[in-house]
């Protein structure tokens, strides 16, 4: 089978297609045809080996040192179960299916994957039956981290929370989550983006460009960085007294119960992926050259399977 592998740190070129053995299923495990996988900040970074220098050294003993340990990238996936072991019981042949490839040997980035049904870290559910194979795949890791986030910062109905970065992966569900709990959003992006986060709920909107969201006279229940590019002090002077902020800079660990309520959201017709740009497998370097630019809007999605 394909697989789009890297056995070095760098720029999008590293990134080679491969062909590898296609993975038999374990006893307990699915055999998953991935249809669609996307491009997240994470499998930048770890391609790169572009992070703080205070945690550089940290982050390469986990994930390797002088070369990756695992060498296909990819953190979100969906697809179709193609076969089961002899003691799965939740799935069966046919079940389309979303989920993440966490713990294991290999990321999403290939054309099948073999993955536990229960997962110790990581998430397997089908699809949400409202959302296309490339809209599923891009659900997990933006959607999770910014319900965990709002749920850390007690979002509730009828708060006033202000989303800085709201137009990128996390940004964009953390839009549709807070109005699906009923919240006021303000939505801080720039000027070209503005319309869309307007067509996702936003309430109101700022260019961070031409405005300084901190001087606003208004104040929030909770302010959420959703890109890591403000911080605390800055957003206090905007909070209520016993206003909270959240950042994707916090250590996160959302599970399965975050991405059973973003499938229920997505089937109840409040939230639904924002997908910028799609690619396919065969263009991976393309699509990573996009997002180090760093003008992705919402989601960027890697066909695997072509519609």
């Amino acid at each position: 089978m394909k697989a789009i592998a890297y056995t070095t740190y760098g720029p999008p070129s590293v990134l080679n297609m491969v062909d590898i053995e296609k993975p038999t299923p374990q006893p307990d495990e699915v055999l998953v045809k991935i249809h669609a996988t996307t491009v997240t900040a994470g499998d930048v970074r770890l391609r790169s080996s572009n992070f703080p220098p205070i945690a550089w050294i940290f982050v390469r003993l986990i994930y390797g040192l002088f070369k990756p340990k695992k060498e296909i990238l990819g953190h979100e996936f969906s697809g179709t179960v193609e076969a089961i072991g002899k003691d799965v019981a939740r799935y069966k042949v046919g079940d389309k299916v979303v989920g993440t490839p966490t713990m294991l040997a290999t990321g999403s980035y290939t054309e099948y994957l073999s993955i536990p049904e229960n997962r110790n870290k990581g998430v397997l559910r089908l699809k949400p039956k409202s959302l296309s194979f490339n809209e599923a795949a891009a659900l997990p890791v933006g959607g999770m981290t910014a319900l965990f986030l709002l749920e850390k910062a007690k979002l509730s109905k009828g708060q006033n929370v202000l989303i800085y970065g709201a137009s990128g992966s996390v940004g964009t569900y953390a839009i549709q989550i807070a109005k699906a709990q009923g919240a006021r959003v303000t939505a801080v992006c720039s000027g070209s983006n503005l319309d869309m986060v307007k067509s996702l709920g936003a309430d109101a909107t700022l260019d961070y460009r031409s405005q300084d969201y901190s001087l606003l006279e208004e104040k929030f229940d909770i302010v959420f960085d959703a890109v890591g590019k403000t911080s605390k002090s800055k957003a206090s002077k905007i909070l209520k007294q016993e206003g909270r902020f959240a950042s994707v800079q916090a250590l996160t660990s959302p599970g399965q119960k975050h991405l059973e309520v973003l499938c229920e959201l997505a089937d109840e017709g409040k939230l639904r992926p924002f997908i910028h740009k799609t690619f396919p497998l065969q263009h991976m370097v393309e699509a990573h050259q996009y997002v180090d630019k760093g003008r992705k809007k919402g989601n960027v999605v890697i066909e695997v399977v072509r519609r």
